[in-house]
């Protein structure tokens, strides 16, 4: 059974009863670590009732009202410390209020059954943290399940929530969606308030959910953003051309990644979908002028730190640690420089794309390697480059981008999907109408 049927077959149970079964799940579960780092039995169980309640009474608060959803360790939860994946942030006060996001969630009548695993700072699209542990992946658990949102890719597929909301700096929604069998939506950057959430990079850290299906991303996003949540256009299989942005970033994928692009592929064309060889290789090379200056991702994390007191790495992972510290020292022109060189690329690339044109590729290049096979730095760093490779260009070209799982004998793969800047619900539902191609 699929996350998506599993969804479907309780979604007429009530919010009591479908908590009890996640609950069920979570301590019946053959693993260690535990995808969650804190679970809220008591305060899951009273919103789950008062969903119920509400139900009963004919005045539901919408259609997320009594959902189960999971949230990264990153969102601030009023009362509690945010650790953010870390052992350093365990002496920070704690927090004052939910996050926004956390708070919209609630006013929509959501059931947040526990916060999730995720690396440290979401420093890492890997997903090992020697703090918390490293769950596996669902499919087996001996491989990496990807990161940073690493247990809410676990939380979704495993059946433990039915929406998990984390956050996206450089893929850290879409990689282990694609690595684990899921949806990762990642929105615009300023669609989706980030306060209260840990911030890794201000420049390009976004707030979005994951999911068994674009439909619910999709109501999720909305409440998200603080709209209503209304049906999504619809998209015929000829209302809209995808693009395959040849050259680096179709670079080194596995022979079955690729037979699983290319039959998702051909179900889309024989569906009417206009499929053609494109480019972005322009814009790879202004991106790589910015690498070349420095990460916005090591600066402005090192700033978080710097605001939040916090004057010794030592208790960081030496693999965090060693990024951090690269980008330590980086001058202020430089830093005003790369937003400078980046805002230009964003806004002329934004020009130049057209609604209702996406491009389409390998969310990553590989499929989850063995945990065993990447704890040695040389092979951890070699990876985590590798499967952030793809998902980053959306992020540093400020574009809606989701992945979507393509069916396989083997180990998940990802299409990821990348629109034009702000076309984010018309987006989504195109990315609705691929995933309904895929299914056949």
């Amino acid at each position: 059974m699929t996350i998506a049927d599993r969804t479907a077959d309780n979604r007429n149970e009530g919010a009591v009863a479908r908590l009890a079964q996640a609950l069920e799940r979570i301590d019946a579960a053959d693993r260690a670590p535990s995808p969650f780092t804190r679970l809220y039995r008591d305060d899951a169980g009273r919103a789950a009732a008062e969903s119920d309640r509400r139900s009963g009474e004919g005045r539901s608060l919408g259609p997320l009202d009594g959902r189960i959803l999971s949230i990264k360790d990153l969102f601030d939860v009023a009362g509690e410390v945010t650790t953010a994946g870390s052992a350093v942030l365990r002496r920070q006060p704690p927090a004052g209020q939910d996050a926004t996001a956390v708070a919209r969630l609630r006013q929509a009548g959501a059931v947040v059954v526990g916060k999730t695993l995720m690396t440290e700072f979401a420093f890492s699209a890997v997903g090992l943290n020697p703090h918390d542990g490293d769950p596996g992946n669902p499919h087996d658990r001996a491989r990496i399940a990807g990161g940073s949102s690493t247990g809410a890719a676990i939380s979704v597929v495993d059946g433990l929530s039915e929406i998990a909301i984390g956050s996206d700096t450089g893929g850290s929604l879409r990689i282990p969606a694609a690595l684990c069998g899921a949806v990762g939506f990642k929105p615009t950057a300023g669609r989706v308030p980030t306060s209260g959430a840990f911030s890794l990079s201000s420049t390009l850290d976004v707030v979005g959910p994951m999911a068994g299906h674009v439909e619910d991303c999709a109501l999720a996003d909305a409440i998200l953003a603080g709209e209503a949540p209304v049906a999504l256009p619809r998209f015929p299989a000829d209302g809209f051309r995808l693009v395959l942005p040849r050259g680096r970033l179709f670079a080194d994928a596995e022979p079955a990644v690729m037979a699983a692009f290319d039959d998702a592929l051909g179900r889309l064309r024989a569906a009417g979908t206009v499929v053609e060889d494109g480019s972005l290789e322009p814009e790879l090379e202004r991106l790589a002028a910015i690498d070349a200056i420095g990460a916005f991702t090591a600066i402005e994390l090192g700033a978080t730190l710097k605001e939040l007191g916090v004057e010794s790495l030592a208790e960081v992972d030496p693999k965090t640690r060693a990024r951090i510290e690269a980008g330590q020292g980086k001058a202020a022109p430089d830093y005003v420089r790369m937003i400078r060189l980046r805002n230009r690329l964003v806004g002329d690339l934004q020009a130049r794309m057209r609604d209702n044109i996406v491009f389409a590729l390998p969310t990553v290049p590989i499929t989850a390697p063995l945990i065993a096979d990447v704890r040695e730095d040389q092979a951890f760093h070699r990876v985590n480059g590798l499967v952030l490779r793809n998902p980053r260009v959306a992020n540093l070209l400020d574009c809606p981008s989701i992945s979507l799982p393509i069916a396989t004998p083997g180990l998940p793969v990802g299409l990821m999907l990348i629109g034009r800047r702000g076309t984010d619900r018309a987006f989504l539902a195109i990315a609705r109408a691929v995933e309904a191609m895929l299914a056949g």
